[in-house]
């Protein structure tokens, strides 16, 4: 990475901290593992991250060589994917991740509840052994404690991909999902049951009844679900 505010030391710790101890670079790593590869996906990924600063840290990143920018495959602009460095990062990152369900406060701040985040994190991980494969499926969220132009979303899912959605598509829905983002966030990241949050009424299910038994199953859950620790035992 360029000379900015470097530690001064030989330090093999310290060389690799100039580089990826730098505010917003360990996400972006997150997005690019996670497949995004256009800016605009991993602007998603980052919501609160302007894109100067994406634009920046990007920019690091290749010079530091680990990651690598290619012309568009289609359109204008660039992509950009992990080199081999890059790739080496993946257990360090997921053991960041691991190391901060296990030992870092586990109850959710309001501050962090960032629907758009969620919204993008489950359209990645869905499991399509339980979605209809002859029709477009959709499901709506509508969550509290949000604002209101954020409280309703649409996952759209058809011949294997997902599209999220702000804006009412049109289309026939097929289940309505509504919770308090806390429940759909704790939900995703292990903490909370699905099971739990119907029992308790705080999350709820609209639809054909084979439909809702069903769709739980597709959501695969967050990458470090397996090592939370339940909210509600």
């Amino acid at each position: 990475m360029k000379d900015k505010n470097g530690y001064g030391q030989f330090c093999p710790v310290a060389k690799a901290a100039e580089v990826l101890a730098v505010k917003w670079t360990p996400v972006i790593i997150r997005e690019l593992m996670c497949g995004s590869y256009r800016f605009s996906d991993i602007k998603k990924g980052v919501p609160l991250m302007s894109p100067s600063l994406l634009s920046a840290r990007l920019q690091d990143l290749e010079w530091a060589g680990i990651l690598r920018r290619n012309p568009a495959r289609k359109g204008k602009g660039f992509e950009y994917y992990l080199t081999e460095a890059g790739e080496a990062l993946r257990p360090i990152i997921e053991m960041q991740g691991e190391w901060a369900q296990k030992w870092l406060e586990q109850d959710l701040q309001d501050k962090d509840l960032d629907p758009s985040l969620l919204m993008w994190d489950m359209h990645r991980n869905i499991d399509f052994d339980f979605i209809p494969q002859d029709r477009r499926f959709v499901v709506q969220f509508e969550f509290t404690g949000v604002p209101v132009k954020q409280r309703r979303w649409w996952l759209l899912m058809e011949n294997q991909t997902v599209d999220v959605c702000l804006k009412d598509p049109g289309y026939e829905i097929d289940v309505f999902v509504s919770s308090s983002i806390r429940t759909m966030a704790e939900i995703w990241m292990g903490m909370l049951k699905i099971k739990d949050a119907l029992r308790a009424g705080d999350l709820t299910l609209d639809g054909a009844r084979d439909v809702c038994e069903t769709f739980p199953k597709a959501l695969k859950l967050s990458h470090f679900a397996p090592t939370a620790v339940l909210s509600r035992p």
